[in-house]
């Protein structure tokens, strides 16, 4: 197991690469998002059972993003293009390879398609649940609401469809939260999910 102290120079170098990717992401999920998955990653892990491998999670935390099917380039290799880049930059292909299963099982389409397998991933990987978890809280609350009129403005929907995201996944996040920070966490910002929707809807009366 490898500790962010052994795995600076490599978390260093793989942050400038995520850095530079991410910029050609809409802001829903450009850096900015990934600083706050890292951060409410640590905050999970610091209080989460001990044995987790935390270079893992830091590093799965940086890259979930890269190669993300909504803004994959024609002929990219998203399946095999987080342990590539890892391994370039000077991880070990076991680490690499953990990295690469954790970080293409974040999302929540891959977990609601295939439960099953998906939490096989989970009982051999529990780090996924950190970064899952960590990636899910910034979809929820006053970030989150931001997010989505974000996304779908630059994916050039209205809004509408913006507010029929919270019923059709958002508010559904609290009760998949693995964690218990995540879910402690995920209880407040998933109130103010509904308080906004409850202002929308005063606001707007039926016409949304």
């Amino acid at each position: 197991m490898e500790t962010l102290d052994n795995s600076a120079a490599l978390f260093e170098s793989v942050k400038d690469y995520v850095k530079e990717y991410m910029s050609r992401y809409d802001a829903s999920h450009d850096f900015q998002h990934i600083l706050r998955v890292l951060r409410l990653a640590k905050l999970i892990l610091a209080d989460t059972q001990e044995g987790l491998d935390e270079a893992a999670v830091f590093l799965a935390a940086l890259v979930h993003d890269i190669g993300d099917h909504k803004y994959a380039q024609p002929g990219e290799d998203v399946e095999n293009q987080i342990a590539k880049l890892l391994v370039e930059r000077g991880a070990s292909p076991a680490l690499a390879a953990k990295v690469q299963t954790i970080a293409t099982n974040v999302s929540y389409s891959k977990e609601s398609r295939n439960p099953v397998a998906f939490r096989a991933v989970l009982d051999k990987h529990p780090e996924l649940a950190v970064v899952q978890d960590a990636d899910r809280l910034d979809s929820l609350g006053a970030v989150g609401i931001a997010r989505t009129f974000v996304y779908t403005g630059a994916k050039r929907g209205d809004m509408k469809e913006a507010i029929g995201h919270f019923d059709e996944k958002l508010v559904k996040l609290e009760g998949m939260m693995k964690t218990s920070a995540g879910k402690r966490l995920a209880e407040e910002r998933t109130r103010r999910l509904r308080e906004y929707q409850s202002w929308w809807k005063e606001e707007c009366g039926q016409t949304f």
